[in-house]
């Protein structure tokens, strides 16, 4: 059966709207020399001619030729006349009415009907459409008031109705007519309400934005007026004094140009200014260009590209050049024959006419090597000082980025060189010692690998035509002398250090420390201290005992702080009336002033308390960052009822390290009975070697022979002799091999009050590097085998000793 049609209880002519919307509660003008809305009108008035009441209209809304389904039913209210003196209706909205079929009616006007929607809102409002209502009113008072609407905004306030409050909207002037409809079509009051109040919402949203995109444009049109104003008044008051003082007028860039041809510029630096200046000249005043123009041309004509520091008087006179090394650094021979060697080189060079070879000069890198406070750092001046030539020193520890070495390109605000060509800068001169301190501590991320960049500043083949990302012109720095410093040669990438002459500075003696103390350290601390050198005095027997038990160091920067604080206890006395000046300072009184010794030797200590008292205990000798040093090596064996079978290693140890303890575990037990050692119940006990210092990372073969040496002492119960330490990486057939840092081993051995050394045979050359005064100190044994280890290192068995593993029946 079909569906019933809806019964229509409206007749009423169509009048159109094309692209606009009145909503119930509208009050409406429309223009009759139009000839739908006139037939429209004409024919609501006969209708209403045998019907009481007012004209009654249909109005709907038409977009792009398409009736919408609700309309508005309008009262024609008035006919005359427009302001513009034509023809013209006054029509009020009343309600909506869904459109039904068409039908016949008078005039020309097209007919419909159409039914009443029904509205039904709830009395009282629930909170939250009381809500709405009052949000809506907020944004509606909101918006009116930023137009000046001040009568409305009382007219909406008095609005209580939904239905009509949603309505209201139908007068803002900035929905679209598609919003509009939307609105004319939802029937409930409600919901109608709360989509105005969306539309509301988002246009003032959209309208903050505007407003504020419209002041910070405006905001920046002043400023930019502003400072048009400002740089015209400035070109005239120049222009003024210009004038004043009889100065001819040019224009900037003129001056560029001139600067640019005056100075002493390479031929390729030359044409590459004259084209930034020819782009300057171009450039408009308020033009960033303009500024970077000028700064790139400021740093071009600020380097010393031809400026070279005469050094044929100092740095020629070999003797004079040596001379001053040797007064201002005590040892370091290695360094001061290698920079008398370089000397010696260029005079001759420079005798016969060669100074530029191929397009490159005489300079040189080197890397200083060595651990901290041994002077690397100050040493670069110093040869400076010889050379006669100017000193830059270029920090580089921590640096990360690329650019601070080959500087930014000059398409980043703020660009600027890199630190080799800033130094080049800050020195005045092509040829200055450029010292880049801490080479090994350079760092890499996301921003590129500084040390890779340094791989052309530090290659005498090609720093000849090094190429700066900001200057972007070639660079010769094939005169420069660059001194490299660094602490772990490790650290350094591989690539980098083949292009640098190393040069290693193992820590100094006992001797020279006192050597350095006495003619450097001291004298300066005394002026720090606000004393005169005859007020107060250090005997050689106190600057002994300081390097030696209280600053035991590879270099004398502790050494250095000991001194400072004993010479300002000294003065603190003074000041208080407790010391009388002049005052000499005694080995006995350092207890006094600076309290007791931190580092005394095993040997100066009673036989019971040392460490290799008991048997298990060798003594080691190792390298680390700051020097060399003594390491202690313990080993023990568990009770084989309670201990687990195995091989136990602590004191933070490298992989390395552990097969060592793992090779001189598996020698003692296949040599055991050749070397009389009672091994055969090993496999039943746990064995436990340790490295006291656990919080210190140790890795590294030459730990060997002391491992082996430990583990023989705990199963003989003999003990190690308190006056040997040793080195040497072992095998699993016995044999000693060689290991390196035998210079820095040997130092801190002498430091430490050993006076037995126990090196492999094949180390034997490297001998000649320590100094005579320490080898002088110790006796030094070259073996080849671990039983001449064990023989040289083992205490003779005491009588009625047993043995830490009872020997098998």
């Amino acid at each position: 059966m079909a569906a019933e049609s809806p019964a229509f209880t409206l007749t009423l002519p169509v009048l159109p709207l094309d692209d606009e919307v009145v909503l119930p509660g509208m009050v409406v003008p429309l223009d009759l020399s139009d000839a739908e809305v006139r037939a429209a009108v004409e024919a609501a008035q006969a209708a209403a001619r045998s019907e009481p009441g007012k004209p009654k209209v249909l109005l709907v809304p038409r977009v792009d030729g398409t009736y919408a389904r609700t309309g508005v039913l309008g009262t024609v209210e008035q006919v005359g006349r427009l302001a513009d003196g034509d023809p013209g209706a006054l029509i009020r909205g009343r309600s909506r009415v869904r459109i039904g079929a068409g039908t016949t009616g008078p005039g020309a006007a097209l007919w419909v009907e159409g039914a009443a929607v029904e509205e039904s809102v709830p009395d009282p409002l629930p909170g939250q459409v009381a809500e709405l209502v009052k949000e809506y009113k907020a944004l509606a008072t909101s918006w009116l008031r930023k137009r000046g609407a001040w009568q409305v905004v009382d007219r909406v306030q008095a609005i209580d109705d939904v239905s009509a409050l949603a309505d209201n909207s139908g007068y803002s002037p900035f929905l679209s007519t598609e919003q509009k409809v939307e609105l004319l079509e939802t029937a409930d009051p409600v919901a109608r309400l709360r989509l105005a109040t969306q539309q509301l919402r988002d246009h003032l949203a959209e309208q903050e934005v505007v407003e504020t995109i419209a002041k910070d444009v405006q905001e920046g049109v002043d400023k930019q007026q502003r400072e048009f104003l400002l740089r015209r008044q400035l070109e005239a008051v120049r222009k003024e004094l210009r004038e004043l003082n009889g100065e001819q007028e040019g224009e900037e860039s003129d001056d560029y140009r001139a600067r640019v041809e005056a100075a002493d510029l390479p031929e390729k630096v030359r044409e590459a200014a004259l084209k930034e200046v020819d782009k300057l000249e171009r450039a408009s005043d308020q033009s960033p260009e303009g500024s970077w123009i000028r700064t790139w041309l400021d740093t071009v004509l600020e380097m010393p590209w031809n400026e070279r520091t005469d050094d044929s008087a100092s740095a020629y006179d070999i003797k004079g050049a040596r001379a001053v090394l040797d007064a201002e650094h005590a040892g370091l021979e290695d360094v001061k024959e290698r920079i008398t060697e370089y000397l010696a080189v260029r005079k001759r060079r420079a005798d016969r006419g060669l100074g530029v070879v191929g397009g490159r000069r005489g300079g040189a890198v080197l890397a200083l090597v060595g651990p901290p406070g041994v002077g690397k750092t100050s040493l670069g001046e110093s040869v400076a000082h010889a050379m006669g030539r100017k000193f830059v020193r270029v920090a580089l520890g921590g640096v990360r980025d690329e650019a601070e070495i080959r500087g930014h390109r000059r398409t980043y605000v703020g660009a600027l060189p890199g630190r080799i060509v800033r130094a080049v800068k800050e020195a005045g001169s092509m040829n200055p010692v450029i010292l880049l301190d801490e080479i090994d501590k350079v760092g890499s991320d996301f921003r590129g690998d500084p040390a890779a960049a340094l791989l052309e500043v530090l290659d005498p083949a090609q720093n000849h035509t090094f190429r700066d990302h900001y200057l972007e012109v070639e660079l010769d720095l094939s005169d420069v002398v660059f001194l490299a410093t660094a602490n772990v040669l490790e650290a350094i990438p591989e690539a980098l250090a083949d292009r640098m002459e190393i040069v290693r500075l193992d820590g100094y003696t006992e001797d020279e420390k006192v050597v350095i103390a006495r003619d450097h350290l001291l004298p300066r601390q005394l002026e720090r201290a606000g004393l005169d050198r005859d007020e107060v005095t250090l005997e050689e027997s106190a600057l002994r005992k300081l390097a030696g038990e209280y600053t035991r160091e590879a270099g004398v920067r502790t050494l250095e702080r000991s001194i400072a604080r004993l010479l300002r206890k000294v003065a603190a006395q003074h000041e208080l009336g407790e010391r009388e000046l002049p005052f000499t300072v005694t080995e006995g009184d350092l207890r006094d002033l600076i309290g007791r010794p931190h580092h005394v030797p095993e040997s100066a200590q009673d036989p019971a308390e040392r460490r290799t008292a008991v048997p298990g205990v060798a003594t080691g000798l190792a390298v680390t960052g700051a020097g060399g040093d003594v390491l202690y090596v313990e080993a023990s064996l568990a009770d084989p009822e309670t201990g687990a079978a195995g091989l136990t290693l602590t004191g933070q140890l490298g992989d390395v390290m552990k097969e060592s303890a793992q090779i001189a575990l598996s020698f003692l037990r296949s040599h055991g009975a050749e070397l009389e050692l009672p091994v055969a119940d090993l496999k039943d006990r746990g064995v436990h070697i340790h490295f006291p210092a656990g919080a210190v990372p140790k890795d590294g073969p030459s730990a060997g022979i002391t491992m082996t040496t430990a583990l023989a002492s705990l199963l003989s119960g003999r003990l190690v002799r308190t006056d040997v330490a040793m080195t040497g990486e072992v095998s699993l057939t016995g044999r000693v091999l060689p290991i390196g840092g035998v210079k820095q081993k040997l130092l801190a051995a002498h430091r430490a009050g050993v006076t037995t050394v126990i090196i492999p045979k094949r180390n034997e050359p490297d001998l000649d590097d320590v100094p005579a005064e320490v080898l002088d100190k110790l006796d030094v044994h070259t073996v080849t085998d671990v039983r001449q280890v064990l023989e040289l290192a083992l205490a003779p068995a005491a009588t009625g000793a047993e043995p830490a593993v009872p020997v098998a029946a």
